[in-house]
């Protein structure tokens, strides 16, 4: 069984682009466009990691790494298109494993998906 990624943003091009690439690698991916959707996904499926946008349409990334690191101890990498040193220390402070600034390498994208779940104990899809 792979690893469940929840890729949530709301712009369909950038799901679509992640899902379609970390699917061919391997990984199940279930995607969401929004905070609430995000909500009810996490309530329906284990999920092992996050790919969090920062700016969602009904709430800001950033305070829902935290809610949602308050209660659960899944993987969570903020993607954003903020990518001062002091937007990534927040993310990072705030609950989150990583942050990656936009526009995302995708090879980087799964090394550092990779990272985040190796430290927290997952096997990883052969490549």
């Amino acid at each position: 069984m792979s690893e469940h990624l929840l890729i949530v943003d709301d712009d369909e091009d950038i799901r679509e682009l992640f899902r379609t690439y970390l699917a061919g690698v391997g990984y199940t991916v279930s995607e969401a466009a929004d905070a609430a959707s995000l909500r009810r996904a996490l309530d329906t499926v284990p999920v092992d990691l996050i790919l969090l946008d920062q700016r969602l349409p009904d709430a800001d990334g950033l305070v829902l790494a935290r809610e949602i690191r308050a209660v659960s101890d899944v993987g969570i990498i903020i993607i954003s298109g903020f990518g001062q040193p002091v937007d990534r220390i927040v993310g990072l402070e705030l609950g989150a494993d990583d942050y990656i600034a936009k526009p995302v390498d995708l090879r980087e994208l799964l090394a550092r998906i990779r990272s985040v779940l190796r430290r927290r104990g997952h096997r990883q899809p052969a490549a």
